[in-house]
């Protein structure tokens, strides 16, 4: 994905939360399977998460080609960080989740917030409605969009040449056409 936005123009900062944690101080690549990388990043203390973006976007604003605007983009667990960060974090321009669950309070956030969320994920998108009061409530942006017929990961799902869900397929060339009209927008 971020090479996908790097194609678009986008200067993309894809920050490894597992690095230093993995095998011989290793990150994502040095676990042995996915699963055990899954189980590593679960397994973060929330508030060490929050520093590494903290120190990610610190960073990314240094780069002198960049406009200074962040936006974040997270998927799943990373979706609920993405969240999480923008109700830690005020100099967000927007956030993006994909099937990720929002923090417990959501008043913190001033950033626009884009949920994309899979119609057969239930467990996540069970949590769309309650988010939507709470973020009108507390009188933040918060536009979510679920796809019919997709599942919890379409972004990946529907690249896979072999798919047998139609609906991930179509999810994932409508969020990422989402994504990427959001993201010029900021411009």
């Amino acid at each position: 994905m971020a090479d996908e936005l790097a194609g678009q123009g986008f200067i993309v900062v894809a920050h490894d939360l597992l690095s230093g944690f993995g095998p011989n101080g290793g990150g994502t690549s040095a676990f042995p399977s996915q699963n055990a990388a899954t189980q590593a990043v679960s397994a973060l203390d929330a508030n060490a998460v929050l520093s590494d973006l903290d120190a990610a976007a610190d960073w990314a604003k240094t780069i002198l080609a960049a406009n200074g605007k962040i936006a974040v983009v997270g998927f799943c667990w990373r979706g609920g960080k993405s969240f999480a960060f923008a109700a830690h974090r005020k100099d967000i321009s927007a956030d993006f989740v994909f099937y990720g669950t929002p923090p417990a309070d959501v008043s913190p956030i001033t950033a626009p917030v884009y949920g994309f969320y899979a119609g057969n994920d239930a467990r996540i998108t069970a949590t769309v409605p309650a988010t939507v009061t709470a973020m009108k409530t507390a009188g933040e942006k918060y536009e979510p969009v679920t796809y019919d017929g997709a599942g919890h990961g379409f972004m990946r799902a529907g690249e896979d040449p072999t798919i047998t869900v139609h609906g991930n397929k179509t999810a994932c060339e409508q969020g990422f056409s989402r994504l990427i009209t959001l993201l010029k927008a900021m411009n």
